[in-house]
């Protein structure tokens, strides 16, 4: 196919470019700066500009904009930057597709969202049905999503990737944990009690090119993997496998101090399922924790 991608410069971005490329397909990749090779083509979402014959030349789009989360510590301007980013490359992208007739739209517009929709569930599991809950991320993305109204209504597939914590040794969750746990001074964070919704970085991709594939899957989709752990259980098991303890627990004070306003959603529960996935039966590689741990920090060549 030819995939249009925004957000290819990110942590997902970059190795979901790589997989589509490694697949045969064509990839484009947007940009904000000016074109530096053949297959960049430059857009501003912020002033809501983008060629129509950009969008009207792909089979699909996938939209993986947005400001880092854990990236910078939180303040008024940051959960702005983390909003618009999101909201406006979203609106950008299903305006100019809606725009289009009908013969030159893409056949589906892949948007990601988060495993944030679903706010603080303690240890309710939910799948995709659940309602957005409560909070900064839940707000977010409730926006997020609903910017994505447009292509829908103009008869675009629309899958809207709730993604979970991808598991990679050089980004994400993980890769901050890691020398921490090799030193030996990591623990749980706060109680340890809270839901941590993982994914092996495989079967993210995977389970992208699975949903660019798979026509009769549309609407919010949990990127997941099928059995989400306690904070305690995957510091148990990722200090397990590192041959280190984790026994000084971290102080949800400590947390506030050192994250600002991200320490909230990082000591939030969210024990979500992937019903859509499983219902499609989508083949994990890693269903497990220890086996997408395992993956994360020995990768294959």
């Amino acid at each position: 196919m030819r995939i249009l991608l925004a957000g290819a410069s990110g942590f997902l971005g970059t190795r979901l470019a790589d997989r589509l490329a490694a697949d045969g397909h064509q990839i484009t990749r947007l940009v904000r700066r000016p074109p530096r090779t053949p297959d960049e083509r430059q857009w501003d979402p912020t002033a809501g500009q983008l060629d129509p014959n950009v969008v009207a030349e792909a089979d699909a789009v996938v939209n993986l904009a947005g400001a880092g989360v854990g990236d910078k510590r939180w303040n008024d301007d940051y959960r702005r930057l983390i909003r618009t980013s999101r909201v406006d490359s979203t609106t950008t992208l299903a305006t100019t597709i809606a725009g289009l007739s009908a013969a030159d739209r893409p056949r589906v517009l892949l948007n990601s969202s988060a495993v944030g929709w679903y706010g603080n569930t303690g240890d309710r599991a939910v799948e995709e049905d659940a309602p957005a809950g409560d909070g900064f991320l839940a707000d977010v993305c409730r926006v997020w999503e609903a910017a994505t109204r447009p292509a829908e209504d103009a008869g675009v597939r629309v899958v809207r990737l709730r993604t979970g914590l991808p598991l990679d040794r050089h980004g994400g969750l993980l890769k901050p944990q890691l020398l921490p746990f090799k030193l030996g001074i990591a623990g749980r964070l706060g109680s340890g009690r809270q839901w941590l919704p993982w994914i092996s970085m495989v079967d993210w991709l995977d389970a992208t090119v699975f949903l660019l594939d798979h026509d009769e899957i549309a609407g919010p989709v949990n990127v997941v993997g099928p059995h989400p752990v306690t904070n305690a259980e995957f510091t148990r098991e990722l200090a397990r496998q590192l041959h280190r303890p984790a026994i000084i627990p971290i102080p949800a004070l400590a947390l506030k101090v050192a994250l600002g306003g991200f320490s909230h959603e990082a000591l939030t529960s969210t024990r979500v399922l992937p019903g859509v996935l499983t219902r499609a039966a989508y083949p994990y590689r890693h269903p497990t924790l220890p086996k997408a741990l395992t993956a994360a920090l020995n990768p294959t060549p």
